[in-house]
């Protein structure tokens, strides 16, 4: 309880680090209370704060500011109307012919499994299969009324949909456009002892700049290699398959393990045990050891490293609390933590103070 207290007496005589809780809690309560209504915002700044890097790359080839967002804004437009109108429908297509090929896949592996009892009597029974069995149909039939609700939720926002497909792209040019001006703007609401906070945001910065824009290069390279060799072994449903094993890399350790099953579930369904299915998930786990020893050391080698326990409270708790970006922003949100306590003063440096 003293050590409590002496923390608390050291905080409220540092002015410094009054500011920099008063801005990391003002900043987590904004983003808890506000964060689904301003969605969109938060959106065009997560889009604009990666558009930044290529922004001044331009400039540094000799480009003004001005002609270096127009063309980093026009290459965002291109790719996000390519998603819109060639990627999100075959993903789409894809998704239903999956979705109406799922039961007969599923009973094809409860055939499978049904028939361990017989070669391994000693390890597994027929009760316990049944049992095991009758709660996962339970859960897939609360899953199934989830996605009904879903779905239907998601038809009456359709229109809310366009409006978000208009609104975050002009948001995303003004923010890229009147940079300067917007950071002036939110700066002069900050306390003028900000020594830590600012040292704590330089850090911060670069590792959030690191971390996602080689997230983003990640899934790109993993879904472009998954997509190429699927489609080579003639893979069913090859788009929407790598595309889901591209975005398992936003979680480390887990994505990789659960983007398998439906990998192996649609493989085995179209070739059963055969050459090709062995071709294929040979070809996969190389993937997965290139991406996961070759190309994040690569990417990630200015990251801040961090414990795997580390990683994985993080993606839970964060992922709990914001849902996909908490997920998406785990390891740049725990390298904000590791950053506030590292800057943060120790008692000698308060006393020295």
């Amino acid at each position: 309880m003293e050590q409590i207290k002496q923390w608390f007496n050291r905080l409220l005589v540092n002015p410094e680090a009054l500011a920099l809780v008063g801005t990391l809690l003002v900043g987590f309560v904004v983003i808890l209370w506000v964060g689904d209504v301003l969605s969109p915002v938060l959106a065009s700044i997560v889009i604009a704060y990666l558009l930044e890097g290529m922004v001044t790359k331009l400039q540094s080839v000799g480009l003004v500011r001005k002609w270096s967002v127009i063309v980093s804004f026009g290459l965002f437009m291109a790719l996000l109307s390519y998603m819109v109108f060639g990627l999100v429908p075959l993903l789409t297509i894809q998704t239903v012919q999956l979705a109406q090929q799922l039961p007969s896949m599923l009973n094809q592996g409860v055939d499978i499994f049904m028939a361990l009892p017989e070669k391994y009597p000693d390890f597994i029974t027929e009760e316990q299969l049944t049992l095991i069995f009758g709660q996962i149909s339970s859960e897939a039939i609360k899953y199934g009324q989830g996605l009904l609700s879903f779905s239907a939720a998601s038809v009456l926002n359709i229109v809310a949909l366009i409006v978000y497909l208009l609104l975050v792209p002009m948001l995303v040019f003004f923010f890229l456009m009147d940079k300067k001006d917007i950071v002036n703007w939110f700066a002069s609401f900050l306390p003028s002892n900000r020594r830590l906070t600012t040292e704590v945001w330089v850090t911060v910065n670069l590792q959030i700049a690191n971390y996602v824009r080689g997230k983003i290069w990640e899934i790109l390279i993993v879904w472009t290699a998954c997509f190429i060799a699927f489609s080579l072994l003639g893979l069913n449903y090859a788009m929407l398959l790598s595309f889901l094993v591209g975005l398992s890399v936003l979680v480390p350790y887990v994505g990789a393990t659960v983007v398998t099953i439906p990998v192996l579930l649609v493989a085995y369904v179209q070739w059963k045990w055969g050459n090709e299915f062995v071709y294929l998930m040979t070809v996969f786990l190389i993937i997965q050891a290139l991406d996961g020893y070759v190309l994040v050391p690569l990417l990630f080698s200015e990251v801040v490293n961090l414990h795997p326990v580390a990683i994985i409270v993080a993606i839970l708790f964060f992922g709990g609390v914001w849902g996909f970006w908490g997920v998406f922003f785990a390891i740049p949100l725990a390298t904000l933590v590791q950053a506030v306590m590292v800057a943060w003063p120790r008692e000698k440096e308060a006393e020295i103070s």
